[in-house]
This record gives structure tokens, sequence and C-alpha cells, in this order.
């Protein structure tokens, strides 16, 4: 009888015994619970046959497992001799991490990968079968089972990883000896804290001279943000000019990496005054800034200081991540005073509806608050690196694994990527901020609510704001997820665009029209359901910008003279502004 036949049999009798023991367990309890119901009550006999059902399921799959690894056996005994056979398994397409040819072609490595594969898919089986009621639980379990089993790819060690092996002996050892000053580098870099792998060549970018270079000026400035007006590159300009409030998690400069794919730049040149806040970074003396105090001193000077330079009443907006965030609590805040400085919103993947938050959601329970608060508590801040950590680990094996292969293993320099030199550029969190952030957002979601918080001593009600709203959420984004997003949107009262662009949190939005990359989907109709929004929607190829500066027009007034910086204002200095040129990894 051959191994096939072998397994096929032992597979059959393995499920008929467990479906024999299924039901002779399942009738036995309803037997038990009718003989005496008040001990052996309805919950007893759930939670009873769950756990049976539990054990069942995790001995079919080490069956199934067992059955694999015969298998995995048989092809690797069989391609030692030069025969054809086909793979157990195969890493899915967007897994780079066996893209060395050596993964396929040698019996060896071969095994290893596939050995990886088998066990790394049983053990998160194994996971599914151990759910705990608390849904948020499971999720924490899978999350940490996933970057255990991240870290354990034979590609992270030097005996296993072919490209390495190869490595070693063209370079005689060379490059491990470079690895560990690396590593010892990045120690001290990071001040024996948790150790992040150089991205990056830092050396090959300065803010202001090839990131972040669109010219303009800082025409004013508080403890808590420079704000930046642009040069035009038109002799006329939209009346209504355009205000951009970024995330403070991470520098605003993600809109200006370089001429070609700034979103700054572009906006300039379709015709608008553009103004962004660039935010302090903040050290121990801001721990007791409030969230409210981003909107009086940033957003609401923004617009007090754009209405005396300009002469203009109101301004189109955008906000971006948290910076959305901010600017919808915002608008809902001035709805209530009866104050109208913003003409129109447009959120770059922003969320004001926290139900479903995504892979960030992980981190968000009352216990990890609590330790993040006594953390902050020390310092008046939350560090930039930990937040950098931890939007890293969420995408372990594009954002930290390859650059420790890379860094430590392969003993190379990072290259020159300026995406990844912005990504490391973090910022500090001021302490209170963060905490009623994470605490009223996150953890309890009660922007959503009306008069769920209070800024500046008023209520905040979304179902207010009735001025004009875009919404462009991205498709793969793991930071937004664009359903929840979605959910936000359907809050507001007025006239409200919802776009929905291919690609992720970052690449999504950083997508000028010349690329012509990833497409967007539009639907002139908000749905009750998300799913049915996308269904209906229409699809486009290309960057969604033309089609928000279509959307902005109608909001933009009649052209006029092309505005200097600084004509009212007097400048202060040239942009980027020395805010945003403070980096952490200086101190």
């Amino acid at each position: 009888m051959c191994l096939d036949e072998i397994n096929e049999h032992f597979e059959k009798a393995a499920q008929s015994n467990i479906s024999m023991t299924n039901e002779f367990i399942n009738s036995s309890l309803d037997a038990m619970s009718q003989a005496n119901p008040f001990v052996f009550n309805s919950s007893f006999v759930k939670n009873c046959k769950s756990l049976f059902e539990k054990n069942i399921a995790y001995t079919y799959h080490n069956l199934e497992l067992f059955n694999q690894l015969l298998h995995l056996n048989k092809y690797s005994t069989l391609k030692s001799v030069g025969l054809e056979a086909k793979p157990v398994t195969t890493p899915d397409k967007s897994d780079r991490r066996f893209s060395d040819e050596d993964w396929n072609e040698n019996v060896v490595f071969d095994h290893i990968k596939q050995l990886y594969l088998i066990l790394s898919k049983a053990v998160l089986k194994s996971t599914e079968n151990s759910q705990y009621e608390d849904e948020h639980t499971n999720l924490k379990i899978d999350f940490y089972t996933k970057q255990f089993l991240d870290a354990m790819s034979p590609t992270n060690f030097i005996t296993t990883n072919p490209a390495v092996i190869k490595e070693t002996i063209d370079k005689k050892g060379e490059n491990l000896v470079n690895g560990a000053k690396a590593l010892v580098d990045d120690i001290v870099r990071g001040k024996g804290k948790l150790l992040t792998p150089r991205m990056t060549d830092y050396a090959s970018f300065e803010v202001g001279k090839n990131v972040a270079t669109t010219p303009g000026k800082v025409i004013f400035q508080n403890e808590l943000m420079q704000l930046l007006q642009y040069t035009p590159t038109t002799k006329t300009v939209f009346e209504t000019p355009l205000l951009i409030v970024p995330p403070w998690i991470n520098k605003y400069y993600i809109l200006d990496l370089r001429k070609e794919n700034s979103f700054i730049q572009w906006a300039v040149d379709q015709g608008h005054t553009v103004f962004i806040i660039s935010w302090k970074n903040p050290d121990e003396s801001y721990a007791d800034t409030e969230f409210e105090d981003y909107m009086l001193k940033g957003v609401l000077t923004a617009l007090d200081k754009i209405k005396e330079e300009t002469g203009v009443n109101n301004a189109n907006t955008i906000g971006y991540c948290i910076g959305g965030t901010l600017l919808a609590a915002t608008n809902a805040y001035l709805a209530t005073k009866r104050r109208k400085p913003i003409k129109s919103c447009t959120y770059f993947t922003t969320m004001v509806d926290f139900e479903e938050p995504g892979d960030l959601g992980i981190f968000i329970d009352n216990e990890q608050l609590d330790a993040l608060d006594a953390t902050m508590e020390k310092e008046g801040y939350l560090d930039g690196s930990s937040m950098a950590s931890v939007f890293n680990m969420l995408r372990s094996n594009d954002l930290i694994w390859p650059f420790f292969i890379n860094n430590y293993l392969m003993g190379k320099e990072p290259t020159a990527f300026d995406l990844l030199y912005w990504n490391s550029d973090s910022t500090r969190l001021p302490e209170k901020t963060h905490s009623f952030y994470l605490r009223n957002c996150y953890l309890n979601n009660l922007l959503r609510e009306p008069g769920g918080i209070e800024l500046d001593g008023t209520p905040i009600d979304l179902s207010k704001i009735k001025n004009p709203t875009y919404f462009i959420s991205t498709k793969d984004d793991h930071i937004t997820p664009w359903k929840s997003t979605y959910s936000g949107a359907k809050l507001m009262s007025g006239s409200t665009r919802f776009v929905l662009g291919g690609s992720g949190h970052i690449a999504g939005i950083i997508n000028p029209p010349v690329k012509n990359k990833y497409g967007y989907w539009t639907n002139n109709t908000i749905e009750e359901q998300a799913d049915d929004w996308l269904e209906n929607a229409n699809y486009t190829e290309g960057s969604w910008w033309p089609d928000w500066q279509k959307w902005v027009k109608k909001q933009a007034g009649k052209k006029v003279p092309a505005r200097k910086p600084g004509k009212k204002l007097k400048p202060l200095e040239d942009a980027p502004g020395s805010y945003v040129k403070h980096r952490i990894v200086e101190d």
C-alpha cells in the first residue's frame, strides 16, 4: 500500500472516530440536562459542548498537521532524487520573504520554508480553537501569535537564510561583523529602549533641502504650531484659501516629500492659496497640553490668522488622519458657536466613529491604557519611537524584519528612501492630549455621540456639521479602515461625497495623477451600508486628486490675483520652518 493510500485510510478512520465521539458526547450531555436540569443547566451544557468541540477541532487539526508533514516528507524525498512533485504549501503572493531562488530550487531550504509555513498555519488554527468569549482578548492572542511566528521565520536566522549564507561566504564573515556594529549603533541610538533597525540612510535627507521643499514662508507661530503659507505658481488664485491640518503623530511633510509627488505643490499649482499647520515636537513641558489646545491654539488660531492675512472670512480645509478627527471636532464646535470660518472640509483617511478601529484596536483596553498613562506620566509625553514601533508591528514583515535582515545579517547599509525617512522622523505626543484621544475616541467612542465629549466647555455634536464634506479613504488602510471612516461620514448633516482610493493609508493618499496608479471608487449616494456603497460605486483609473479638485472648485470662489506670503503678517522664516526640523533621533 502506498503512502497516499495509508494517509487516506488513516484520515477516514480518524474522522469517523471524531464524529462518533462528538455524537456520543452531545447525546450524553443532552441526557444529563434532561435528568437534572438544576445541576446540568443550559449554560453548563453549552459551555461543556463548546469545550468538547474545541478539543475535537484541535484533535482534527493535529491529524491534518500530521498528514501535511507526511506529504512534505514525500515531496522532499521525490525532489531530492530529481523527480517532479507538487508543493504541500506555498507562500502568499504578497509574502516577499522567500523571494530568493534557493527557497524554491534548493530542496533543503524548500523543505524548511514549507515546514515553517505548515507549522505557522497549525499554530494559528490552534489559537482559533482556543477562543475566549471576550473578542478583544482573542484579537490580542491572534496578533501576538502572529508577531511570534513572524519573528521565528527562517529568513531571520543566519543558518536558515540562503541569501545570508551566500553573503557570509562571499564576504568571509565581514557582513556579520558589520551587522554587529550596526546592532550596537542602533542600541545606542535607541538609548537602550525597544530596538528598531534603521530603515533608511538618515544622512541622505535634510528637511528643507531635499524633502519639504515647496517654497513658502512661516507667517505665524505660537508654542504649539507654526503656520506656513506657500508661494503661488499661478497668476491668479481661488479667492477661498485652503488650510491643511496634518496629524501631530507624524510630521506634515508626508504631503511634501518631493516635487513630483507633493500634494502641497500640486494644490498650489491648481491655484489654491495653501496654508498648513506644522506642529511643535513637544517635550516634558507640554505634559498638561490638552486635546482642546490643539483646537484652540492650532486650528482656530490658524483660521484667524488666515483671515487676517487674506481678508477672506472662511477657508476650505483638509484634515489628515488624527488631524481630520481634530478638524471634525473643531467644525462641530464652531457649529455650536454659530461661527462659520470653515467653508468646506476634506478628510483624508479620518475616523470619527471608532466602533471598528482596525488593527490599532488591539492596543486599546483599560489595562493597556492604564499602563500607557503610567509611562507617559513619568516623561510627560509618549516617545515618538514607541508610537512608531506600534505602527511598525502592524506590518512587521514589511517594516521590521526586512531591515533586521539587511542591516544585521547581510551587514548592508539601508537604502535612501524619502518615505522611510519621514516614517522614522517621529514626534512626541503630550501626555494629556494622547490619553484624552485614546480614551474618548478609541476606547469609549464618545466623539460620535452628541455631547459625548466637550471641548472648551462646549458639547461636541457632529450632526450639527452642515458644510460640504469630502471623505477620501483607502481600500487597504489598516490604520483607519475605510468602512469605519464611512460610518463617520454618515454622522454629518451636510452634503457629503465619499471616495475610496486604492492602496493604503499613505500610498493611497500620496497618489499624484502623473503616476496613474491605484484608481478610486465613487458613488453619489451615501448608502446605509458601506458594502452596498461599494457594490454600486463606479471605478476610475488613476489618482483621486483631480476628482477632489473638481469638487473643491465649487467651494473655492472666484479667481483673484495671486497672494504673496506674508502680505499682512510679517514672515518669520522660510518654509518649512524650524518646528518640523526638530528630530527626536538627534536628542
